[in-house]
């Protein structure tokens, strides 16, 4: 069975990208001497929140997801980032590619929180790779990348900050049900707010006036 090792050389954020995308470039090597003609890859994200430490005001505001910090040897566990697939190209010993991951500012998507809480250092991720190899010289075989082949990356805070700056600047966003806006619309057009910003600003007013009574 050919060995397949994998590194993750670099990552950083997709300029071009319709929507918010991190672009990993993987190193990819394999048994000295095989060729390698397709490589069709499943990677699995995950955040290991373990593997670093936290300052107060990030631990603040990762209340919501793994409670006080006094609890966090038995709460802290791994978060699901994302899985994808990739058609690697033809190759023989080592070859390096790209693999897109598409994101989401979702506040409600764990991995969104975790990220939006840390204000400098890293995300630390742990990549888990699968597939099916097409390889031989002299026609093709068949064969499972191994369960087994994983790449540590250090991902910038810097990196995940770019990559929502470049589609949400200086913004957040959240989703609703469909009753809770067709309320919010009707509410905004009662008052004939002329955003969204100032319909909740609206409302957070009202909520403080009932608060100081």
């Amino acid at each position: 069975m050919t060995e397949f090792t994998f590194h993750c050389t670099d990552v950083r954020a997709d300029p071009y990208a319709a929507g918010p995308t991190l672009v990993f470039r993987l190193r990819i090597t394999a048994s000295p001497g095989t060729r390698v003609h397709a490589l069709a890859l499943r990677c699995q994200l995950r955040i290991e929140p373990a593997r670093r430490g936290y300052a107060d005001p990030e631990a603040e505001g990762l209340k919501d997801l793994f409670g006080e910090r006094s609890r966090w040897g038995s709460s802290m566990h791994p978060v699901q980032f994302a899985q994808v697939s990739h058609m690697v190209p033809g190759f023989t010993g080592e070859t390096e590619t790209e693999l897109p991951v598409p994101c989401t500012y979702d506040m409600d998507v764990a991995a969104t929180r975790y990220a939006d809480a840390l204000s400098e250092g890293e995300v630390p991720l742990l990549m888990l790779f699968s597939g099916t190899a097409f390889t031989g010289t002299g026609g093709f075989h068949v064969e499972p990348v191994p369960w087994d082949r994983e790449a540590v990356v250090r991902m910038p805070v810097k990196v995940w900050q770019e990559m929502l700056d470049q589609h949400f600047p200086g913004c957040g966003w959240i989703r609703l049900p469909r009753r809770t806006m067709d309320a919010l619309l009707a509410f905004r057009s009662r008052r004939a707010l002329p955003s969204w910003e100032s319909t909740v600003e609206a409302l957070l007013d009202a909520s403080a006036e009932r608060t100081a009574r």
